[in-house]
């Protein structure tokens, strides 16, 4: 039985997070996402809904992920 993959995605998960850490109003559909950190679609997916479930990250009415608690207004989007 192999043990990486929920290791790799532990990582990458914190990987993802640091990144929404570093740069505040960081704003992503999941398709821009895939192509920042290089994943395919299903991890890229499962991780993503993994930070909803926690709470780190919340959708925008548009399916973007966003850091929670940063309110995106239309202004910050120009």
């Amino acid at each position: 039985m192999l043990t990486c993959p929920v290791s790799v995605d532990r990582d990458l998960v914190t990987r993802v997070q640091m990144e929404f850490m570093e740069m505040p109003g960081l704003c992503l559909s999941e398709r821009q996402a895939r192509r920042l950190w290089n994943l395919d679609e299903a991890a890229c997916a499962r991780i993503l809904a993994r930070l909803v479930e926690q709470g780190f990250l919340t959708r925008t009415r548009t399916g973007a992920y966003l850091r929670s608690g940063r309110v995106r207004t239309q202004r910050d989007a120009a």
